[in-house]
C-alpha cells in the first residue's frame, strides 16, 4: 500500500512543518512507501491528492494538523471513497479526538495510523450544503453565534490556541441577541429563537468544548444542539460548562438527534469543523458509513 501524505506546515501554532517531518520519518523507519502530496496553499494540496488519487498512485491518504486539514480530508475520502488516517499536530484536534487517535505526540499518531492500515474503519459522515454549495464534515457545521465566534476568531492574532474563541466569544457577546431560526428537521418544521445552534456528528469542537457529548460518530445520526435564547449574563455562566459537559442539564440547552436538519438564520456564516462555508441556509444529512478511516 502506497500513502499519500498532506502536512499543514501552519498548525500547531507554526510547529506543524516540524511535526511533520516527524511523521516522514516515522514513515520511512516502518518502511511505508509515501508520496508527499502537501502543497504551498490549500487548494494545492487538494488538486494534488485528487489528482494522485485519480491516477491510481495512493491507496490511502494521511493528513498530518489540526482540524482544518483533517477537513480536507474528509472530504477528499467522502468523494473518492479512500480510507484517511488523520495524524493530530493542530490545535483543536477535535475530529482526531473523536476518532480516538493520539494527541500531543505525532510519532503514536503515526504508528496508530500504520497499525490500522489493514482494518479501516467506517464511520459516518455528513453531507451538506450552503451558499458555496456541497461540501461533507465529520464534526459539526454551524450557523449562529458560534460561527460569528470562529469568524471572529480566526480573524484575531491573539491570543494563540483555544482561548482565542473565548476572547471572541466575549467579544462578539457584546452587541449579540438570539437569532431566529427555521428549521427543517426530518422533515417536520419547527422556528426558534437561540443563541446557538449546531449540527454534531462527534462529541466536541472548538478544541474540546463538549458540546454534544452523547454524539457518537457511528450510529446513523446526527445531533442537533440548541441553545435557547437567555441573557448575555446567563449565556456567560453557562458558556464555561461546554469544556465538562455540564451544560447538558441547563433548561435552555436542547438536543435533537435527526438523520437530516436544515436551518435557515438569515445571512449567518456557516462555519465547519472550524472552516468557512458560506452562509445560511445550511442543510445536513448524515450518511452512514461514508467515511474509511485508519482508526
Amino acid at each position: 500500500m502506497r500513502l499519500g501524505v498532506i502536512i499543514n506546515p501552519s498548525s500547531g501554532r507554526g510547529k506543524g512543518a516540524a511535526r511533520g517531518e516527524l511523521v516522514l520519518k516515522t514513515l520511512d523507519e516502518r518502511g511505508q512507501s509515501y508520496l508527499n502530496l502537501s502543497g504551498n496553499t490549500i487548494d494545492e494540496a487538494n488538486a494534488n491528492a485528487r489528482h494522485a488519487i485519480n491516477d491510481d498512485l495512493i491507496d490511502g491518504l494521511v493528513v498530518v494538523g489540526g482540524d482544518g486539514i483533517a477537513h480536507l480530508g474528509v472530504n477528499i475520502a467522502c468523494d473518492t471513497g479512500i480510507s484517511l488516517g488523520v495524524v493530530a499536530a493542530g490545535t483543536g484536534n477535535d475530529l482526531a479526538r473523536s476518532l480516538g487517535m493520539p494527541e500531543g505526540d505525532v510519532i503514536a499518531g503515526t504508528h496508530a495510523v500504520l497499525d490500522k492500515l489493514g482494518s479501516p474503519r467506517k464511520v459516518d459522515a455528513i453531507k451538506a450544503h450552503s451558499s458555496t454549495g456541497q461540501f461533507w464534515f465529520f464534526g459539526t457545521a454551524s450557523a449562529g453565534f458560534d460561527a460569528l465566534c470562529n469568524q471572529r476568531a480566526n480573524e484575531m492574532t491573539w491570543p494563540k490556541g483555544p482561548r482565542r474563541y473565548d476572547i471572541a466569544m466575549v467579544l462578539e457577546l457584546a452587541k449579540f441577541k438570539p437569532i431566529h431560526y427555521e428549521a427543517t428537521i426530518d422533515g417536520e418544521h419547527r422556528s426558534f429563537d437561540a443563541m446557538l445552534c449546531a449540527v454534531a456528528n462527534g462529541p466536541a469542537f472548538g478544541g474540546g468544548m463538549l458540546i454534544a457529548p452523547d454524539a457518537k460518530v457511528d450510529d446513523g445520526y446526527l445531533d442537533l444542539f440548541i441553545v435557547h435564547a437567555m441573557s448575555r449574563l446567563e449565556l456567560l455562566k453557562v458558556f464555561p460548562k461546554v469544556y465538562t459537559g455540564g451544560h447538558v442539564t441547563h433548561p435552555a440547552v436542547e438536543f435533537v438527534r435527526a438523520k437530516s436538519v436544515k436551518l435557515s438564520s438569515g445571512n449567518m456564516p456557516v462555519y465547519s469543523d472550524g472552516e468557512a462555508r458560506g452562509h445560511s441556509p445550511l442543510t445536513s444529512t448524515v450518511v452512514a458509513g461514508a467515511l474509511s478511516v485508519f482508526a
